[in-house]
């Protein structure tokens, strides 16, 4: 394991956190919120020596790199994000509760916006702007992010491979160009035009200026953290319509906007992963305006509302317009069943994802096959390419994880003994990146009421979820820090960088 690399990799990804934390300070000293300056300027100066004092004793790493210290490296680093992250509503004694304090910076960091806040409002803009900031930032990635910017001194690709693969979401991660530090790069310019413009409309709705910056913020990581009680209810319905269109949009596979822009429409059209995304947005939402029939007093705020909450719940966001928890129990449902689908594999959402789910339906409609007829040959083809073996293998194990770990989830939160459905919808929501559930945890509510160990039993749900599982559980394998003689090794078994020269696995 290669330790001093991870080392300096974590330094430089806590100098980023300083970075991003200063307009939040720079807001605060404008209101002149004191409590809310010193929280940062202290957060600041402990991040700061913590992160110089890993440099100077990882400065002289070994530029090696293998797929395990990439899920570490992950896994780590989000940890630590999220531990030196809370700082500033801790020491501003704004969410006084370590605990609290942890569960909501990991609920920003992970674009869950699940919170145990009673009173947004009575947050100060810094604190509110950090929190809002947090879902943007974790939205596409916290490493992608640094690979995209940060100077490439690294030799070889395997870096930035292992790195991407561990912290990006979907069956297989793929590149857009050869590089893939190019890549991230045209991923995250993608994604500050997207942010962009999405402010841009808001902002002609009306919505004040530090309103339209969180708001997009919250839409473009499809985090779902208002900064108003009433989350988007408040707002106009050309407010509450643009966060609907820019909610699907995140939803997509960013890799669409980039055939896009190179005027590839007839490719975009024909990914079969995006036609049964729109395919289950306009199904969900033609279901519920049949359910909700003489709910709202007209047709078009029925639709609305209907469109808001699909939008919101299959792309992971979280906004809500209208307590849908007081819905009848097929909407319900129907909501519920799309915290697990999520939007598209490459996009901001969490969740099984479109593109995962397409291979399950097709795996298993090749393996019915196989059982009529054992000597029949057959592949799964996804957009007239045909994927892998192990991809499929992989998605299944993804599966197995997935299972078992909301299984294990919902009997620990159930310690509690509060209702089954609170407990139930959760998890799911944790898990899946969503925020609001059912019941005592509903749009309305909040998770303030659970335990401490329920507390943790969520963080660590709402973390594997965001990093695809793996990257997290990887951090409890005693393999995974067992030393490895790398030499005895075949080279075709792993990628392998050393100074100029590089191998790869066939």
């Amino acid at each position: 394991m290669n330790y001093k690399m991870m080392g300096k990799f974590l330094s430089q990804i806590l100098m980023m956190e300083v970075i991003f934390m200063l307009p939040a300070l720079l807001i605060s000293i404008f209101d002149e919120e004191e409590t809310a300056t010193l929280g940062f300027v202290t957060a600041i100066a402990v991040i700061s020596l913590v992160a110089l004092a890993l440099y100077f004793i990882c400065r002289n790493s070994e530029k090696r790199f293998y797929a395990r210290e990439g899920f570490v490296c992950v896994g780590i680093s989000w940890i630590a994000i999220s531990v030196f992250g809370c700082l500033p509503f801790l020491l501003s004694e704004e969410i006084p509760k370590p605990i609290d304090a942890l569960f909501e910076m990991v609920s920003g960091f992970t674009t869950t916006g699940a919170s145990i806040l009673a009173d947004v409002e009575a947050l100060s803009r810094g604190i509110l702007y950090w929190r809002s900031f947090s879902h943007w930032l974790g939205g596409m990635g916290v490493l992608v992010f640094l690979l995209a910017l940060a100077p490439n001194r690294e030799s070889g690709s395997g870096f930035t491979m292992h790195l991407l693969r561990a912290e990006s979401p979907g069956p297989d991660v793929g590149k857009l160009v050869p590089k893939m530090r190019t890549t991230a790069r045209i991923l995250y310019l993608i994604y500050i035009l997207l942010t962009v413009l999405d402010f841009l409309f808001l902002l002609a709705g009306g919505m004040p200026v530090f309103d339209s910056v969180c708001t997009a913020f919250g839409t473009a990581g499809t985090g779902g953290f208002g900064i108003k009680n009433d989350s988007i209810a408040g707002y106009s319905p050309y407010i509450q319509n643009v966060c609907t269109v820019f909610m699907l949009l995140f939803g997509m596979n960013f890799s669409c906007f980039y055939l896009l822009l190179l005027r590839k429409v007839k490719a975009v059209w024909k990914d079969e992963e995006l036609r049964l995304y729109v395919t289950i947005v306009v199904c969900s939402i033609f279901l519920l305006v049949w359910n909700l029939k003489g709910f709202y007093p007209t047709f078009g705020e029925t639709v609305r509302h209907a469109a808001f909450q699909v939008a919101s719940v299959v792309t992971t966001t979280g906004f809500a317009t209208t307590d849908f928890d007081l819905w009848p129990n097929f909407s319900r449902i129907l909501l519920l069943l799309l915290m697990f689908v999520g939007a598209c594999a490459g996009s901001t959402a969490g969740g099984l994802k479109v593109g995962r789910v397409l291979l399950l339906f097709k795996s298993l409609r090749r393996n019915i096959r196989r059982l009529l007829n054992p000597r029949r040959v057959e592949a799964v083809w996804v957009n007239g390419t045909k994927t892998s073996e192990e991809v499929i293998r992989n998605t299944n194990t993804y599966l197995v994880a997935y299972v078992m770990i909301l299984v294990i989830s919902i009997l620990l939160v159930s310690v509690d003994e509060l209702t089954i459905p609170t407990n139930i919808s959760a998890v799911i929501s944790c898990f899946n990146n969503i925020g609001p559930g059912l019941e005592m945890v509903g749009p309305t509510a909040n998770y303030s009421f659970f335990s401490n160990f329920s507390k943790l039993v969520l963080i660590f749900d709402m973390l594997a979820g965001r990093l695809e599982i793996f990257p997290i559980l990887i951090l409890f394998s005693g393999s995974t820090w067992n030393r490895v003689n790398f030499s005895n090794k075949r080279k075709t078994d792993m990628w392998y960088i050393r100074d100029t020269r590089q191998w790869r696995g066939k």
